[in-house]
């Protein structure tokens, strides 16, 4: 099976510097399911439920909405999946020269510049500040033209002026020389995607981008910082952690389900992952959910 990675190709639309997108559950956002990128910068608030964070060679899963800013021509995968019940998701994008040639540059813009700078491995948004955030972006739905301009810097401004975040692959992961290494990843990340329930060889992985093995290990270490059965095992274990959160799958049903063959394996490598038991992790869950 071949995939081919997705560059997005993002119209604001005339009159508009900046793409604003509003999904519930009846105007679902399937068009980013497969990683993709583009040289847009987003912003993605989600107000509630959980999910997964799939941004570069970083995996994780939310639980309670998420607040996200990606960088430019940063690889990422939709987020939501399924929105129910009051559940939206808010999306945001831009080129950062679409305010002008060097408007960023101004002493006044100086934080956002520095936030731009620091999202090009992206960053996670936390507590209060996520959901202070997160109501300014979904009340810039109602705003018309300038309105609305003057509401998104100033949720950048605040972006900009909060410490209570994460940064993501700092330590590595970034896109911005060569078009072909986004395509050669994103091919990468796709074929993970689609096949992480079964059994991937290193053969098979490098055959499908025209490496050899060997080659392939060196560039995959060298572009996320990981090797390849490294980001296999963490993307697994994400879409076990999603599966606890969501599902009632027994525990070694869900090890199958992630690609594991041998259980007391899937919880040795949860418990390096979350810091406890599968089954903790699911009680623990639960406890948090009854007294909420």
């Amino acid at each position: 099976m071949k995939f081919t990675p997705l560059f997005e190709s993002i119209d604001p639309g005339f009159g508009n510097s900046f793409l604003y997108k509003q999904y519930d559950e009846q105007r679902l956002n399937s068009q980013d399911s497969l990683w993709h990128y583009h040289p847009e910068l987003e912003i993605v608030y989600i107000n509630s439920g959980a999910g997964k964070r799939q941004i570069g060679s970083h995996l994780s899963h939310y639980r309670n909405g998420d607040l996200i800013l990606i960088g430019s021509n940063l690889p990422h995968c939709g987020f939501t999946g399924v929105l129910k019940n009051s559940q939206r998701e808010t999306v945001i994008q831009w080129k950062q020269e679409a305010f002008g040639a060097g408007f960023f540059d101004i002493p006044e813009m100086r934080g956002i510049k520095t936030l731009f700078e620091n999202a090009k491995g992206g960053i996670i948004f936390h507590g209060a500040d996520k959901r202070a955030i997160g109501a300014k972006i979904e009340a810039m739905n109602e705003a018309e033209s300038s309105d609305k301009l003057i509401r998104f810097l100033d949720v950048l401004r605040l972006m900009a002026a909060s410490e209570n975040y994460t940064a993501l692959n700092a330590a590595g992961f970034m896109l911005e020389a060569k078009v072909e290494d986004h395509d050669r990843i994103n091919h990468v990340f796709n074929f993970v995607k689609e096949n992480f329930k079964g059994q991937m060889s290193l053969d098979e992985i490098s055959k499908h981008i025209n490496m050899t093995p060997s080659a392939f290990c060196k560039y995959f270490k060298k572009i996320t910082n990981k090797t390849f059965v490294e980001f296999v095992n963490e993307y697994r274990l994400v879409h076990a952690a999603k599966l606890l959160h969501e599902s009632n799958l027994g525990m070694a049903d869900i090890c199958y389900e992630c690609g594991f063959n041998n259980y007391s394996h899937f919880t040795k490598k949860f418990k390096e992952m979350a810091g406890k038991t599968p089954l903790h992790y699911r009680n623990e869950l639960k406890y948090v959910l009854s007294n909420n």
